[in-house]
């Protein structure tokens, strides 16, 4: 047994109709606990009571009982677990130690049917044991989520790369754009000038040609009226992304207000009760110190009752009197001055030095929850403070989000109204051709017409490379965060891969390291080694390929100085049996049972003799806080660093 074993506390267990056990009481030491007895003396079942209360289903019900239980006892911890006959099995119920007992049922409770240590004996797959309790269907679904999702991350990334260089082309052909705007602009401002100075022969201006050029006039209005429209909805497209993006960068609240408000006036009702004793105990201790100094005053028994009081008043006692019932005067030994009591000055003294120390430290919590106050209340603007920021940007975004469609409707209709107008134009252009004599001012007319269609192309075409710029650029800003994701994907698959891999491992080399001590110790005549490889076998899964992972046992015996390879089959029932629980004690330590389950319980070793018990179990014990192991008689007297011993259940 360790030292920190030593240090822990017994356990008490009681066993009520559990086996064969009618009812028993039994203290477990920490360290080595040998049950002794002849077959048929309930040590066995005491083991299964144990296995219950832990948590395992493989305890029986007293065949002529009905209901039975057990209770563990460990430190200031109380575990129950309770039988119920139904029917033709027995239904467990109560609160164990442990939820899941997978782990202590294959590794810690080593009876005579434990799997681990008949697995040797069996020829079992030991791999598929020592990896059980590893969820490796679970494991191989979340690898494959995982895969899933880091192909997608590397599809979108690789559409990143293509988008930085469409997004570089868009910036230019922004620019491009903006330049020819302004041309076509210039151009179209000198061209309308020209048609404006057309005038009709001889002054006159037919019907045809008036009507011409109010239609015109409406054409333009109405192009002014979208290009102002675009740049209205592409500042307003630049208020959007500007809005999301300080919304993002605000930092997230998963704090419930009130759980704050709950909290708050929990810690402030309790600073108000500190504040009320500090004040109660100052007055205490100033009046004591009064007394001390003028006339001797003192108080007798207070330091044990402070707090103590009825009604939450710190100044009485739990007899009903107050805490300066006690006062006392004269020198050495002073008069209480309510009850005439002779009472040692230094008595008195002491006493008000506790009730000193008790308002310091009352003074000290009440500064602490201030402080914690102040934290709290802070948290709570700062959580208010975010949730009215995000409010007031959600809000806006909802206003700039409905003012976008309203302005993308607007361009629509306008650019219908464009096109009818457009159609007019064209219309009366060609009545003022017929009507002759205005040759010069449909000329024009038509070039300044010609020249507006292709300054709203160009404007049109600016429209949408801005906002695919804007499109790509919002793409672009999670490239950071795709990357970091993969990098987070690629740092858990390898974890994930490794898990399993860790496992075996480690149960090889736990394996391989303790069957080599413990043969060593054991000192079989002609046994020269026992170990696990480890090895890899390919095959196909459908139309996959797969590896499987193998344990492979080997014996090495020798003879006359010779060694060969033997198989397990000719293994001594002995050494079986110890082979079977080095495996059961790898297992315990490659999946830490030791930290969940505190007891490791061997029976049935009646095939080792008594010398290599007594060794094993001395080895054995150093892995776990309680072992507790059923012996014969003769076997339990060869054991001698035991702790407790239990011969009678």
């Amino acid at each position: 047994m360790d030292e920190s074993a030593a240090n822990q506390p017994a356990a008490h267990l009681h066993a009520r109709n559990v086996g064969g056990i009618d009812d028993t009481d039994v203290e477990l030491d920490p360290g080595v606990n040998v049950l002794a007895g002849r077959n048929a003396t309930n040590r066995t079942s005491f083991l299964q009571a144990v296995m219950a209360v832990v948590g395992s289903d493989r305890a029986t019900l007293k065949g002529d009982a009905e209901e039975g239980g057990v209770t563990l006892e460990l430190g200031d911890e109380q575990y129950e677990r309770t039988l119920t006959r139904v029917g033709g099995s027995v239904a467990f119920g109560g609160d164990p130690l442990l939820d899941d007992p997978e782990l202590a049922d294959l590794f810690a409770f080593l009876l005579e049917d434990n799997e681990a240590r008949r697995a040797v004996e069996r020829g079992d797959d030991l791999r598929e044991i020592v990896v059980r309790p590893v969820d490796t269907a679970a494991l191989h679904r979340e690898i494959d989520r995982l895969e899933t999702e880091k192909r997608e991350i590397d599809e979108e990334l690789a559409t990143l790369d293509d988008v930085s260089a469409r997004l570089e082309n868009r910036r230019l052909r922004v620019a491009d754009l903006e330049t020819e705007r302004e041309d076509r602009r210039e151009e179209l401002s000198a061209a309308r000038e020209a048609l404006a100075d057309v005038e009709a022969p001889e002054g006159e201006e037919s019907d045809a040609l008036a009507a011409l050029k109010a239609a015109r006039s409406d054409l333009e209005d109405v192009r002014f009226k979208l290009r102002t429209e675009r740049e209205s909805l592409e500042s307003l497209r630049e208020q959007r992304e500007e809005l999301r993006e300080e919304r993002q960068s605000l930092p997230a609240s998963d704090v419930d207000g009130e759980d704050l408000d709950a909290r708050i006036g929990e810690l402030r009702g309790r600073r108000e009760e500190l504040e009320a004793e500090v004040g109660d105990l100052q007055a205490i201790v100033r009046f004591n110190e009064e007394m001390l100094e003028d006339a001797g005053g003192v108080h007798e028994e207070i330091a044990d009752e402070v707090g103590a009081g009825s009604d939450g008043d710190p100044s009485r006692r739990s007899d009903g009197g107050t805490l300066t019932d006690a006062l006392l005067t004269d020198e050495e030994t002073d008069v209480c001055w309510t009850c005439g009591t002779n009472v040692e000055r230094s008595r008195i003294e002491e006493t008000v030095e506790r009730l000193q120390d008790l308002r310091d430290r009352k003074r000290a919590r009440k500064d602490d929850l201030t402080a914690e106050l102040e934290s709290l209340t802070e948290r709570k603007r700062e959580v208010a403070d975010v949730r009215e920021r995000r409010a007031d940007l959600e809000g806006r975004l909802d206003a700039v989000e409905a003012e976008i469609e309203e302005r993308q409707s607007r361009v629509t209709d306008l650019e219908a109204e464009r096109d009818e107008l457009a159609a007019d134009v064209e219309d009366l252009e060609a009545a003022v051709e017929d009507a002759g004599g205005h040759e010069m001012a449909v000329d024009r007319a038509k070039q300044v017409n010609e020249m507006e269609a292709e300054l709203d192309r160009v404007e049109a075409d600016l429209a949408d490379a801005r906002e695919t710029v804007a499109d790509l650029e919002d793409r672009l800003a999670d490239r950071e965060a795709l990357e970091e994701r993969r990098a987070e994907i690629v740092s858990e698959l390898a974890d994930l891969r490794d898990r399993v891999d860790r496992v075996e491992s480690e149960a090889v080399e736990a394996f391989n390291d303790h069957m080599a001590t413990v043969l060593e110790m054991l000192d079989y005549d002609n046994v020269e080694r026992i170990w696990i490889e480890r090895t890899t076998k390919r095959g196909r899964d459908g139309r996959r390929n797969v590896e499987e992972t193998v344990f492979d046992l080997h014996v090495v015996r020798s003879n006359d100085g010779t060694a060969y390879e033997d198989t397990v089959d000719h293994l001594s029932e002995s050494e079986r049996e110890v082979t079977g629980l080095v495996f059961a004690l790898a297992g315990y330590l490659v999946h830490d049972v030791y930290e969940t389950v505190p007891f490791l319980l061997l029976d049935s070793l009646e095939a080792i003799d008594a010398e290599r018990i007594a060794a094993l179990v001395d080895y054995v014990a150093e892995y776990t806080e309680f072992l507790v192991a059923a012996l014969l008689p003769e076997d339990a007297a060869t054991v001698e660093n035991v702790d407790n011993r239990v011969t009678e259940i």
